[in-house]
């Protein structure tokens, strides 16, 4: 999996961005397991939690957001993905509920912005996992409506390329609600 991206933060090479193009045709019909699959990962194990406040699971400025504009539903889910040769990694996806396709509009600006606040994954030992800190670096996100899907992923072990990571994010954003 080492080879698949560049690893330059450039967006990778031109297989991978075709790779992740085809991953994203894939989420957006609902196969994750094609998604993914496009990316040589497959998914290891899975959790989900639905709920409607979003102001308890979030910080920083996400959190000041929903204090103003109330989200109508959050469902979050996390992953443990690899390539079946040690090289894994968690992922966090958030799908936010807004009132209006404006609200929607304006927390993904927030969220965009690098270091702006998040909403809380999941806890990684809900996927028998130590502690994962999520940094924003692999992030993914994709408004449909008044919908906004939030993924971000985090090396957990062996190696995948900060590309990789991102594709594997940008890929997922594109994920139907579980």
């Amino acid at each position: 999996m080492q080879g698949v991206g560049s690893g330059s933060g450039s967006g990778g090479s031109a297989q991978l961005k075709a790779r992740k193009s085809e991953g994203q045709k894939s989420a957006c019909k609902g196969d994750s397991e094609a998604a993914w699959q496009r990316l040589d990962v497959k998914q290891l194990k899975r959790t989900a939690r639905q709920q409607a406040e979003c102001v308890a699971v979030s910080f920083g400025q996400i959190r000041d957001f929903f204090t103003r504009t109330r989200c109508t539903s959050l469902d979050r889910a996390l992953f443990l993905v690899g390539d079946g040769a040690g090289n894994t990694a968690v992922l966090s996806v958030a799908w936010v509920g807004l009132a209006s396709a404006r609200d929607a509009d304006k927390f993904e600006s927030v969220m965009k912005i690098h270091g702006s606040g998040d909403i809380r994954p999941l806890g990684s030992a809900m996927l028998g996992l130590a502690d994962i800190r999520f940094t924003g670096e692999n992030y993914g996100s994709d408004r449909d409506g008044k919908t906004v899907t939030v993924a971000e992923t985090e090396l957990v072990s062996g190696h995948l390329d900060r590309d990789t990571l991102d594709a594997i994010a940008e890929v997922s954003a594109y994920l139907p609600r579980i």
